[in-house]
């Protein structure tokens, strides 16, 4: 695993906190157009995704990449996750990690 440019777990309610850091969040699409994707991040707030590759409507996908402003993310790699996906545990997850424990978390 590489340590080196670690990416924070984060829900659109956090990304505002790490604004030019590289980060790393889920979302289920929405909408896909000309390399950005508008999608909605596991605690219900709307994202975007810009330089991601097309993916079916609402499938889920991860993105890590640098945050770009309070509900942006430029993506430097984009994997489908498919149709299902535990937004709660992923949200639980985000809380986690920026929150109390978040020294156990890169």
């Amino acid at each position: 695993m590489d340590t080196s440019t670690p990416a924070v777990f984060v829900n659109a309610d956090v990304l505002k906190m790490y604004s030019g850091r590289r980060v790393r969040s889920v979302v289920q699409v929405m909408r896909s157009e000309g390399g950005t994707i508008t999608g909605q991040s596991t605690d219900g707030h709307q994202l975007t995704i810009k330089g991601a590759q097309s993916v079916p409507l609402s499938h889920f996908i991860e993105v890590i990449g640098i945050a770009d402003g309070n509900q942006s993310i430029r993506a430097e790699i984009c994997t489908d996750f498919g149709e299902n996906f535990d937004t709660q545990a992923y949200n639980g997850l985000c809380q986690l990690a920026n929150g109390k424990y978040k020294n156990l978390f890169l």
